[in-house]
C-alpha cells in the first residue's frame, strides 16, 4: 500500500498536534535544527560510530560489539528517558517490540557484515532497503526520479558492482538493509504512539534482551574486559543513542519518502569516516557517487517545500498500513 498521492503523512508527536512546516515542536532543544539537520547529525554520527566499532571487532567479534553497542545504549535511554510502564495498550506494546527486534536484527546483520567486506560497500548494500522504501512510499513520479539517482551513485560507490567481495557478507548488507526499511516504519508508529523518547528506550531495551545472550555465547568473558567496555560505551552513544535520537525526533516532522532518500547519504558519510579512521582510499569514482547521493537528498528535500501534508488514514483492518515517518 502507498500513501495518497495528493499528500505525504506528516507523522504527529505522540500527544500533541504535528508541528507545522520549519517550526521547531515546543520544548525541543533539538528542534531548532530542523528535521534535514537531525537526520544528518544522526548519519555522521552513526557511520564514524561504525568506523570505531570495526576496530573493536578484533576484541569481542561482530555480535560481542553489537551486544555492548546495545546494552550501553540501553541502559543509557532508560536512565535518562525513564519511560513509564502502565498505561499502554497492547497495539503500543506490540509496535514496540517489533521496533526492538527490527533494531536488534538490523545491527546484528549489518555488524556481520562489516566483519567480512569494508564499510563503504556494507553500507552501500545496506542503503538499498531505505532506497526501496522511498520508492514505495509514494506514487510521485519525481520521488522515483530522486531515488534512482540516488542509487546510481550507490552503485558507483561500490565501484560500479559488488563482485569482488564476500558474497556471504554482502547477503548480511542487503538483509540488513530490509530490516533497516522495517525500522523506518516502526521508528515512525512508535514516535506517534510514545511520548518524548521514551520507546525508542523502550525497544533499546528489548534489542538488548534479545542479543545479549548471543553476545555472551560469542565473546564471554572478553565483554567485560574494562578498555572493551568503554569502547564499546562510546560505541553505543555515537552509533546508537544519539543517532537514533536525532532521527527518531525528525520522523516527526518528515515525510517517510524522503527520510529514506536522505538516508542514501549514509554510503558516503561511511566512505569519509573508513577513509579517516580506517585508512580505507576514496577514489574519484567514489567522490562521483558522493555528489549524485548528495544531489537526490537535497532534491527529495526541496521536493517537499511548500507542498501541504496530510495525516495518514488509518489502514483497514487485516492490512499492510502505508510506509510511515528513522
Amino acid at each position: 500500500m502507498v500513501q495518497p498521492e495528493s499528500a505525504v503523512a506528516q507523522p504527529e508527536v505522540a500527544g500533541a498536534p504535528a508541528a507545522p512546516e520549519g517550526a521547531a515542536p515546543n520544548g525541543s532543544r533539538w528542534g531548532a535544527l530542523g528535521p534535514v539537520g537531525l537526520v544528518l547529525g544522526g548519519c555522521v554520527s552513526v557511520q564514524f560510530g561504525a568506523a570505531v566499532a570495526v576496530t573493536l571487532m578484533p576484541r569481542t567479534g561482530a555480535v560481542g560489539v553489537v551486544t555492548l553497542r546495545l546494552v550501553f545504549a540501553a541502559i543509557v535511554l532508560l536512565i535518562v528517558c525513564r519511560p513509564k510502564l502502565r498505561g499502554h495498550s497492547r497495539a503500543d506494546w506490540g509496535t514496540v517490540v517489533a521496533f526492538g527486534v527490527a533494531m536488534g536484527g538490523m545491527n546484528m546483520l549489518f555488524y556481520q557484515a562489516v566483519e567480512r567486506i569494508p564499510l563503504g560497500p556494507a553500507v552501500t548494500l545496506e542503503v538499498l532497503g531505505p532506497l526501496a522504501l522511498s520508492v514505495f512510499a509514494s506514487r510521485r513520479l519525481v520521488n522515483a526520479i530522486w531515488a534512482g539517482l540516488a542509487l546510481c551513485g550507490v552503485f558507483l560507490l561500490g565501484g560500479g558492482g559488488f563482485g569482488g567481495l564476500d558474497l556471504v557478507g554482502a547477503a548480511f548488507a542487503v538483509s540488513a538493509g530490509g530490516m533497516w526499511a522495517t525500522y523506518i516504519i516502526f521508528s515512525a508508529r512508535t514516535g506517534r504512539r510514545f511520548p518524548q523518547a521514551d520507546g525508542l528506550a523502550l525497544a533499546m531495551a528489548v534489542a538488548a534482551v534479545l542479543c545479549l545472550p548471543l553476545g555472551i555465547a560469542e565473546s564471554g568473558s572478553k565483554l567485560v574486559v574494562p578498555t572493551t567496555l568503554a569502547l564499546g560505551a562510546a560505541v553505543a552513544v555515537m552509533s546508537s543513542v544519539l543517532p537514533y535520537t536525532l532521527e527518531l525526533l525528525a520522523l516527526r516532522r518528515m515525510p517517510a519518502s524522503t527520510f529514506a532518500v536522505m538516508m542514501s547519504l549514509e554510503p558516503a558519510i561511511a566512505a569519509l569516516a573508513g577513509f579517516l579512521i580506517l585508512d580505507q582510499a576514496m577514489s574519484a569514482l567514489g567522490a562521483l557517487a558522493i555528489a549524485l547521493v548528495i544531489a537526490a537528498s537535497i532534491g527529495a528535500v526541496r521536493t517537499q517545500v511548500g507542498r501541504g501534508r496530510a495525516k495518514m488514514p488509518e489502514p483497514e483492518a487485516g492490512k499492510m498500513p502505508a510506509p510511515e515517518a528513522k
